[in-house]
């Protein structure tokens, strides 16, 4: 909770992937609050009781919204989703409007690969996502796969290419929501 509240405030996206690893860290312990409780919670260091009450009522939080979405198995919470979905109509803003000059220049080379992202990520059951989505969901599948021990050509192609795209979309995402910058201001 502690994580997720300071990557809240400093990078959506960091905010965004954190939530998915929590919630495959869940299912991992099938939601077992003892599980939870002795994981996650009791070994924090420093803080007293009250707070890892409100820690691990947070992670239960994300238990009864995954099961009450459904996502006992896979997926993620709405509430992330949506958060991407703001991000990328944001993306879209940006294509279009003055301000998002630089974004396109950084843009451009992930243009270009996301058909073969598509395919490489090709899930039917993630149906048809936008390109926001698509690589919040390369860059996560990237993270599982360094954390099993992979990092090949393609792992580093993927991160090279969709990093600075996602870090600039999450900074101006960032100024936007803090009033700094007013994408219709010429």
């Amino acid at each position: 909770m502690l994580i997720a509240l300071q990557k809240r405030k400093e990078n959506i996206a960091e905010y965004i992937l954190y939530l998915w690893q929590v919630e495959d860290i869940l299912r991992a312990m099938q939601f077992s609050p003892e599980a939870i409780y002795t994981t996650l919670v009791d070994k924090i260091e420093g803080a007293d009781e009250q707070q890892k009450e409100n820690i691990f009522n947070w992670y239960m939080q994300i238990v009864e919204l995954l099961r009450k979405e459904g996502k006992e198995e896979k997926g993620h919470i709405e509430h992330t989703l949506h958060l991407v979905a703001d991000m990328h109509n944001l993306h879209l803003q940006l294509m279009k409007l003055p301000v998002g000059e630089h974004y396109r220049t950084t843009y451009q080379p992930l243009a270009s690969a996301l058909p073969r992202l598509r395919q490489l990520l090709d899930d039917s059951s993630l149906g048809d996502i936008n390109d926001t989505e698509l690589c919040f969901r390369a860059l996560y599948a990237t993270l599982l796969y360094k954390i099993k021990g992979g990092a090949d050509s393609v792992v580093r192609d993927t991160i090279d290419v969709i990093s600075p795209v996602i870090a600039e979309l999450a900074a101006i995402y960032h100024k936007v929501e803090r009033g700094e910058l007013d994408l219709f201001e010429e």
